[in-house]
């Protein structure tokens, strides 16, 4: 039976890339992108991929950074499926390689138990272009669930874990029911089951 059960964040509870919003609005979309979309596919280690797209930020306006966090839209299905989940008195988690300003706004929205995210650094009211945190490197996501499982005293069978990049194959480790959810393939190889539709409600099917 799950009891547990762990998002990523960008691309699966969220309908996009954080950074790359931001990065969007910033007007450095395409250099950050391109890095994304390799880092996620697993070609460029995380750490470094993550703090080079944030130094890309440096000088951004904090409160345009928090706007646009507090605005990034839901996955298609995504309140209902955490509802449901949150009805089999099952935990609800995310972890995001990205940031608290996106997923402590989004835990308003959804709400989801809790969230380990990275903390976007700022002085004056300006972003830094530095980073910090919790899930700054490839192995945080399974760190993370293994120091969970054992404060809440659940196994890798109670476990399921949703993702879409690179950087979840890590939590997959430590979870017997591992979903790719419109993932890259390099995730898709180390998933139980994989969800191509665009639907997180897709996944409501495999909770036992």
């Amino acid at each position: 039976m799950i009891k547990l059960c762990v998002f990523d964040f960008d691309s699966t509870i969220m309908d996009g890339e954080t950074i790359d919003s931001l990065a969007g609005a910033y007007g450095v979309g395409d250099e950050v992108s391109k890095i994304t979309k390799r880092a996620m596919a697993g070609e460029l280690d995380f750490f470094e991929s993550l703090s080079e797209r944030v130094s890309f930020l440096k000088g951004m306006p904090l409160a345009m950074a928090r706007e646009i966090c507090e605005n990034l839209p839901p996955m298609n299905g995504a309140a209902q499926l955490i509802a449901e989940l949150k009805s089999k008195n099952i935990r609800v988690v995310i972890f995001s390689g990205g940031f608290h300003l996106a997923t402590d706004a989004m835990q308003k929205k959804l709400g989801f138990d809790e969230s380990f995210a990275n903390i976007l650094h700022h002085k004056d009211g300006v972003l830094s272009g530095l980073v910090g945190g919790e899930m700054m490197f490839g192995s945080s996501k399974g760190d993370m669930l293994k120091r969970v499982q054992n404060l809440l005293n659940f196994s890798p069978s109670e476990t399921m874990c949703v993702g879409d990049g690179a950087n979840d194959i890590s939590m997959f480790e430590r979870s017997d029911l591992k979903i790719a959810f419109c993932a890259k393939e390099i995730l898709k190889r180390a998933a139980t089951h994989c969800v191509d539709v665009k639907d997180l409600r897709e996944i409501l099917k495999f909770v036992r």
